[in-house]
């Protein structure tokens, strides 16, 4: 049976300005170029925050690209819905899956609807990263966000070519997944909980110290 990994956290900002201004003010760096998603219209910066718990991981921080045309499809993590008038946030989770058509079916069997898999890429300095992504057709997250987006990457991860910066990921707690998801996906160095808090909170050293980001509840 195969684990599914923590691949990298999702920050929204409503622009990728304000989102650089949050990472400097609440992790005390500045985040690394990402890059263009075209067929969802939106684009990024990046930090690497991997640990011996959870190697390969990194932080994502979002937004919609107001330079790109409207994609012809809703674009993916809700972001056409969210309100970030609040300011950046976390707001989900995207799972690395090394079989991604066999995590996909084993969700629809217990009734989730994790959607369809995408292709897509995006340019970087070291070259072209390229993966497969389940996005649903409306765009929507599940279960708060609490069930992860899943990936798999093909070829190279994108935090082989990520400096350090000092930041690793210490803990991932998602609150509120189901129990038959849960033992579908098999989740690696995650905890789980059920209570009333935030869905997700996720515990990273930073050069400010230890930071803890908690979505919305």
């Amino acid at each position: 049976m195969t684990f599914v990994a923590v691949d990298h956290l999702v920050v929204a900002a409503r622009t990728l300005e304000e989102g650089v201004a949050w990472c400097e003010r609440t992790l005390g760096v500045v985040p690394d170029p990402g890059g263009r998603h075209a067929v969802f219209g939106t684009h990024n910066r990046v930090l690497r925050i991997a640990s011996s718990a959870f190697p390969q991981s990194y932080l994502e921080i979002i937004a919609i690209d107001l330079q790109a045309p409207p994609p012809a499809r809703p674009r993916w993590f809700g972001l056409d819905e969210l309100d970030l008038s609040g300011g950046p946030r976390l707001i989900h989770w995207v799972g690395r899956s090394p079989m991604l058509d066999m995590h996909r079916w084993g969700l629809i069997n217990v009734g989730e609807a994790p959607g369809n898999p995408v292709a897509a890429s995006r340019a970087t300095p070291a070259g072209v990263l390229q993966w497969q992504i389940l996005v649903r057709e409306d765009g929507r997250l599940l279960h708060g966000g609490a069930l992860p987006t899943l990936i798999q990457w093909q070829g190279v991860h994108p935090t082989d070519a990520m400096p350090e910066h000092g930041l690793n990921l210490l803990a991932l707690t998602v609150n509120r997944l189901p129990r038959r998801a849960r033992e579908v996906l098999r989740l690696r160095g995650v905890t789980t909980v059920e209570d009333d808090g935030p869905t997700l909170r996720a515990r990273l050293r930073t050069p400010k110290g230890e930071v803890m980001l908690e979505s919305e509840p």
